[in-house]
């Protein structure tokens, strides 16, 4: 009895952007795809103007974007989005190595928007599948709880286990808060190294107390706060100061996602030695790349699966009139209604 042909998978093509050039160029080199590109313009009322300048048709398109600061970049993102599933791209997948809005998952006072839940609709109605890395879960299990489509949930543990045993001697691997002991003793376990973990007491966003178990057992050691997302860095400032006073050096630290948001890096800088980050966020203290991890990821999620991937609605035809505006109004050279501006 003869069996179908196996299904063949659309190669990736990699759209980056602006912002996320340097990451979205490395995972070509990790094996997840070929580069595209595509080109934005802002017209002189401020809204925003989208081309794709890569043949996506019957491709698997992957839109990197971190979400941080999200607000200014979200509608060129669902535009691309839209452009790329409407010129004929097998699926759509955003590849956002943080992902913003998991902070607001109730409503702490009344009349608040639940804005994880909203921002979770937002990017569900615009693409197939999401890939992220260590999304801040608080209250909700995983993301399947929020968002309604296929959600790759990767974890950057391993990179800052392996980059703390590769740079530190003798490390003493430090939690923020007893909520990230799991994590803590799991990322000291991988390297073979001692962890604590200390208790935060928060007043506000900006106000956070922490209180530190008794660490006497290994003076000696080289600390290393851990955490998953360096935002305020008031967790990381107010641990560091408490350190050295115990008599050990200053504190290396590890996080996965450096946002150091206002001044916050410039105050945490000289209470530490190396301050390290993934490249999740572009930001100077980029040390432990994500590429590879992502790429490996993709890889194993598209073993022919047809129920992986919700399609919305099927390619849109590209009528007479619309393919003659596309051939003769190129992004390069924008129609005169736009005013020229980039």
């Amino acid at each position: 009895m003869a069996t179908a042909p196996a299904q063949k998978i659309s190669p990736h093509v990699i759209i980056a952007l602006p912002g996320n050039e340097a990451f979205a160029q490395a995972l070509p080199d990790a094996g997840a795809g070929e580069l595209g590109a595509s080109e934005t313009l802002n017209f002189p009322d401020g809204e925003t103007y989208v081309r794709l300048a890569t043949d996506v048709a019957g491709k698997a398109v992957l839109l990197v974007s971190t979400l941080a600061r999200p607000d200014e970049g979200f509608l060129r993102l669902v535009f691309l989005a839209d452009a790329a599933r409407s010129l004929g791209a097998s699926t759509v997948t955003l590849v956002a190595p943080y992902l913003a809005y998991m902070r607001q998952d109730r409503r702490f006072q009344p009349g608040e928007a639940i804005t994880s839940r909203t921002f979770a609709r937002l990017i569900s109605s615009s693409f197939d599948r999401l890939v992220t890395v260590d999304p801040h879960l608080h209250r909700y299990p995983a993301l399947s709880a929020l968002y309604e489509i296929p959600a790759l949930t990767l974890h950057a543990a391993p990179l800052l286990a392996d980059w703390i045993a590769a740079s530190i001697a003798k490390p003493l691997v430090i939690g923020p808060d007893e909520e990230s002991e799991q994590w803590v003793s799991a990322i000291a376990a991988r390297i073979g190294a001692p962890h604590a973990v200390l208790r935060k007491i928060r007043h506000g966003d900006r106000d956070v107390e922490i209180a530190l178990p008794d660490l006497s057992q290994w003076n000696g050691l080289q600390p290393v706060l851990v955490d998953d997302i360096a935002s305020s860095g008031n967790t990381l400032i107010e641990a560091a100061s408490k350190l050295t006073p115990l008599g050990f050096a200053r504190p290396d630290v590890a996080v996965v996602h450096g946002i150091f948001a206002g001044d916050s890096y410039e105050r945490l800088a000289p209470l530490c030695g190396r301050i390290v980050s993934s490249d999740s966020v572009s930001h100077p203290t980029n040390a432990i790349g994500l590429s590879g991890l992502i790429a490996e990821a993709l890889a194993a999620a598209d073993a022919p699966e047809p129920e992986l991937v919700r399609h919305r609605r099927p390619p849109e035809p590209v009528d007479d009139v619309e393919r003659a505006g596309i051939d003769t109004c190129p992004a390069s050279d924008p129609p005169p209604w736009t005013g020229g501006v980039a």
